[in-house]
C-alpha cells in the first residue's frame, strides 16, 4: 500500500509529551513545581512535587513553612524560596522546575479530522492535516504549538481509518444489487473481502472480479479473481491485495436472472389471465342461482302445459 495519508472523517489520536509554557510565564495557582534545595536539615529533606496552593504559596512542610510564588516567573520563585531559606539555613542553594502548567489546556485522547481537513485542539486553535503523513502531521501540529509553548511535542496516531474504503458490489439478478462499503485496514485481500459480506448468495455465481480505479478516466483496470483456486484449492494468485477505491464485483447467476426477468415478462398476463378466470367463475356461480327455478314444471319460461 502507498504511504497513508489523512483525510477527513479519519480520528487521530494525539498526546503532549511535552507541554512548557513560553517564558516569561507567571506561576499560579494548583501549578506544580519540583524543587531540591541542598544545605537543609537532614531530617527535613527538600526534593520532589509541591503544588502552589489555592492562596498562591507553596508548603516546604515543617520546619521551612509557606513561600508565596504565584506570580511569578520560574527564576522569581527560586529566588524567593532561595531568600526565604536563608533565614534558617546557611548557605542553601536551590533548583525550582515548573513540571505542570494547571492554566494549560491538555491535549489528549482522540480528535476527528474535519471535513475541511482541520483537527481542533481547543484554546490552541485548528490545524490542517489533510493529505499529510503522519510524521508531516506531528511536525505540523508542533510547529502550530510553538505559537503557546517551549519546545512543543506531541504524539500522533491514527485511532480509526475512515476515510480509504473499498467497495463490494452483489449482482442482485434482476432484484436488486447490494453495494457493502468496508474500510481499508491494510491486508485485506480478496477473501477477506468476501468473507465481510458473508460470503457469495444463491443469486450470485462464481464470477468475481476487481475493478479498480485508474488515474486515466478512459481506462478500466479489471483483475479477474479464481473463486475456486483461491478458497478451494487455498492458491493466492488471484487473491489481490485489496486497494482503496477497489470494487469487489460478485455477478450474478445468469439462469437465476432468467428466470427473474421471465417472471416479470410473464407476472402482468398471469394477473390479466387470474383475474379473467376470476370474473367468468363469479359471473357463473350467480347466473346459475338467477336461471334455476324449483317451481318449474316444464315448458319455457316455467309455464306448463307446452
Amino acid at each position: 500500500l502507498p504511504t497513508y495519508r489523512i483525510e477527513p472523517p479519519d480520528i487521530l489520536v494525539i498526546e503532549a509529551v511535552n507541554m512548557v509554557p513560553k517564558p516569561p510565564y507567571k506561576l499560579r495557582a494548583m501549578d506544580v513545581l519540583h524543587i531540591s534545595a541542598l544545605g537543609t536539615i537532614a531530617e527535613y529533606p527538600i526534593d520532589g512535587e509541591y503544588a502552589i496552593e489555592p492562596g498562591g504559596r507553596v508548603n516546604l512542610g515543617i520546619p521551612y513553612g509557606q513561600v508565596k510564588v504565584a506570580g511569578l516567573t520560574v527564576d522569581e520563585a527560586r529566588e524567593a524560596i532561595l531568600k526565604h531559606l536563608a533565614k534558617t539555613l546557611t548557605s542553601p542553594d536551590v533548583q525550582v522546575k515548573l513540571l505542570q502548567a494547571a492554566g494549560l489546556q491538555p491535549i489528549a485522547g482522540e480528535h476527528l479530522v474535519t471535513p475541511d481537513g482541520h483537527v481542533n485542539l481547543g484554546t490552541y486553535g485548528l490545524v490542517s492535516v489533510v493529505g499529510l503523513t503522519i510524521p508531516e502531521a506531528k511536525a505540523a501540529i508542533e510547529k502550530h504549538l510553538e505559537k503557546y509553548l517551549q519546545d512543543p511535542e506531541v504524539s500522533v496516531d491514527v485511532w480509526a481509518y475512515n476515510s480509504k474504503v473499498y467497495y463490494v458490489v452483489t449482482e442482485g439478478a434482476g432484484l436488486g444489487d447490494t453495494i457493502t462499503r468496508l474500510p481499508v485496514t491494510g491486508n485485506e485481500t480478496v477473501l477477506d473481502a468476501i468473507a465481510n459480506v458473508n460470503g457469495i448468495t444463491e443469486v450470485s455465481s462464481k464470477r468475481i472480479w476487481i475493478a479498480r480505479p485508474s488515474p486515466y478516466c478512459d481506462e478500466v483496470q479489471i483483475l479477474p479473481v479464481d473463486y475456486k483456486a483461491i478458497t478451494a484449492q487455498g492458491q493466492t494468485v488471484t487473491n489481490y491485495q485489496i486497494l482503496p477505491g477497489d470494487r469487489v464485483f460478485i455477478a450474478e447467476d445468469k439462469r437465476v436472472a432468467f428466470d427473474t426477468d421471465l417472471g416479470k415478462l410473464l407476472a402482468p398476463f398471469e394477473r390479466i389471465m387470474g383475474f379473467s378466470i376470476l370474473t367468468v367463475g363469479t359471473l357463473s356461480r350467480f347466473s346459475g342461482k338467477v336461471l334455476y327455478n324449483p317451481n318449474q314444471r316444464g315448458g319455457f319460461g316455467g309455464f306448463g302445459g307446452f
